[in-house]
Order: C-alpha cells, then sequence, then structure tokens
C-alpha cells in the first residue's frame, strides 16, 4: 500500500504560501550620520561632486549597489544645462563606489571625497565632493508672521509630537487654518538606501489639507510629478533639488487659495509657487482640483497637514505670513 502523501504534500504547500505571504522587513531607516556610517560606507560616498563644468551625484541603492549621475555645467540649480543625464550603475569595491557604463563609454570611481572618471564623450573629469545648504535655512518669521513650530512646543499641531532633538514628528495637522499666504518650512529625510520610490523617505506638505507638494527622498532621481518638489499628480518640478538624505532642506511656499462664488462653484483655481531649497521649481502653477488623501476642495479654509506615510520624517522652524 502506498502511502498518504496528500496531508504532506498540502502541508508543505500551506507553508509555502505562509512564507510567501509573510512580510518582508522593512529597509532601515537611519536618522543619524553615525548610525548611517556604522551600517557601511554607502553613505559616505552617496552625494554631490562638482566643478565648474560638470556635476555628479553619485546615489546609494543598498546591497553593494550604487548609480552615478553626470549633469554637463554643473549641479541641478547650480549650472547644470539641462541636457540629457548620464546614468552609469555602480558598485562597491572595497571602501570605493565604482562605475561603467553597458557601452563602456563613461566610468568613474568615488573614493575619499573625490570622484573620477571619464564621461560618455571620453573627456576625463576630477570632482571634489560638496555639501550644498539651502540659502533659506533658518529663515526668520517676518512681522505679522504666524510661528507654527519653532521647537519649543507641539502645542500647535493636532496630536503633534516632538522628539527629545526638539523636531516635529510628521502625521499632524495645524490647528490653525489657512486662506492664502506664505508658508516657510524645514524637513529632514532619512538614509534609506533598501527604499524604492514612494518608500523611500515619502511624507507632504498640504496646504489647506488640499494640495500635496510632495516630500519624498528624490536625490538624484528625474524630478516626476510624485518626487520631491512635485505638486503631487499635477506638477513636476522645473528642477530636481533634492539633496542627500540628513541634509535639512526647505521650501518656501506662496499659495493662492481657490476661488468660490456666492453658490460654492469654483472660479479661480489655487496657485502655488515653490522654492525647494532657495530654488524656483513652480511658479504660480495652478492646481486644479485637490491631489491626494486630504479634503475635498471647497470654500473654506483648511489646515496644513505634514503627512505620515509610513517613514520618520521630522520638520522644524515653521511659519505662515498670511497675504495682506
Amino acid at each position: 500500500m502506498k502511502p498518504n502523501l496528500v496531508p504532506t504534500l498540502l502541508l508543505a504547500g500551506t507553508f509555502a504560501l505562509l512564507a510567501a505571504d509573510a512580510p518582508r522587513p522593512k529597509p532601515a531607516a537611519y536618522l543619524t550620520e553615525a548610525d548611517a556610517r556604522a551600517a557601511g560606507p554607502d553613505y559616505d560616498l552617496q552625494g554631490e561632486y562638482a566643478d565648474a563644468a560638470l556635476g555628479a551625484q553619485v546615489i546609494a541603492l543598498g546591497d553593494s549597489k550604487f548609480r552615478l549621475v553626470l549633469h554637463t555645467g554643473g549641479l541641478p540649480g547650480a549650472g547644470w544645462d539641462k541636457s540629457a543625464r548620464t546614468e552609469v550603475e555602480g558598485a562597491l569595491d572595497g571602501a570605493k563606489a565604482v562605475f561603467t557604463s553597458a557601452d563602456g563609454k563613461a566610468s568613474g570611481t568615488a573614493a575619499g571625497g573625490l570622484l573620477t572618471g571619464t564621461d560618455a564623450a571620453g573627456k576625463s573629469f576630477k570632482l571634489i565632493k560638496v555639501f550644498r545648504q539651502s540659502p533659506t535655512l533658518g529663515a526668520k518669521p517676518p512681522a505679522g508672521a504666524k510661528v507654527l513650530f519653532d521647537g519649543s512646543s507641539p502645542d500647535a499641531w493636532q496630536n503633534g509630537k516632538m522628539d527629545d532633538r526638539k523636531l516635529l514628528r510628521c502625521g499632524t495637522k495645524s490647528k490653525d487654518t489657512i486662506q492664502s499666504g506664505t508658508l516657510h518650512i524645514e524637513f529632514f529625510l532619512p538614509f534609506k538606501p533598501l527604499g524604492r520610490g514612494q518608500d523611500r523617505g515619502n511624507s507632504g506638505v498640504y496646504l489647506q489639507d488640499r494640495y500635496e507638494v510632495q516630500v519624498l527622498d528624490s536625490f538624484g532621481l528625474k524630478g516626476e510629478n510624485n518626487e520631491c518638489g512635485g505638486i503631487y499628480s499635477k506638477h513636476r518640478p522645473a528642477v530636481n533639488m533634492c539633496l542627500p538624505a540628513l541634509t535639512w532642506q526647505t521650501y518656501d511656499i506662496e499659495f493662492t487659495e481657490a476661488q468660490f462664488d456666492a453658490a460654492g462653484l469654483k472660479t479661480k483655481d489655487a496657485t502655488l509657487t515653490v522654492k525647494h531649497n532657495g530654488v524656483l521649481i513652480h511658479d504660480k502653477a495652478p492646481v486644479n482640483s485637490a491631489t491626494a488623501a486630504g479634503l475635498k476642495e471647497g470654500p473654506t479654509p483648511g489646515p496644513i497637514q505634514l503627512q505620515d506615510h509610513g517613514n520618520p520624517i521630522f520638520y522644524r522652524n515653521i511659519w505662515w505670513m498670511p497675504a495682506k
């Protein structure tokens, strides 16, 4: 008599399904340079490199993988002529990141604060690592502005949470509602090399809880409407000004609310003018509807939302200047 294998096979299949459905651990998100460096050389190799004629961004992708992006003329917002970018995949080799394009024309090596190699035209380069800082970092609120967060208390925010560094955690809305005006806000993205797409340091700044300016670690990416600086699902930024993770960054946003008639019908779209790290990325961009999760469009004001999208994003120096 042959043994009955059905229960065994069913049991094995059940375990296989359970293993396939088991949630995978989320990629690590590092919040300090010390912790990022302790995890390996990726953090120190990632960053921006430049000379007077060329800009480069080295992106850490985890699992010893990297990507090199070359910009003719300089870095985005600092000389890049907006011609086609050159992207080269690379890998860790000891303490170095080594890059070679598929056609062998472009190559590079990043180590010790230098990036050396040849571009797609065969021209050699030697770039120095640079550390850019937003010119509006630490901007003081003008007379008449409402300070929403200065590190002393989260009381201006619904269920606001402040950590021991006196930073405001994402996942909150302002208690005040806003109409037209100007927002200054500073944000801090975690270093999450294994994160991909919308899981790489995701949050968002919502005006009136309706119109989202995306917050995401989009360093070195093309700059789409769902990446950092994008008016979510509506407008891509004129240039991707996202700096490397663990760098404080700024948004300065001029918001003009939508207009409605006495019957509640919209007569004019809301508009957003946005500077990301001091560079203009949207100029009076019209927004014809609410962009994502949040309030529907309407004539009533709404709060500022700092979206929680499952990533540890922190904010500081937030103030609002109502339009006169």
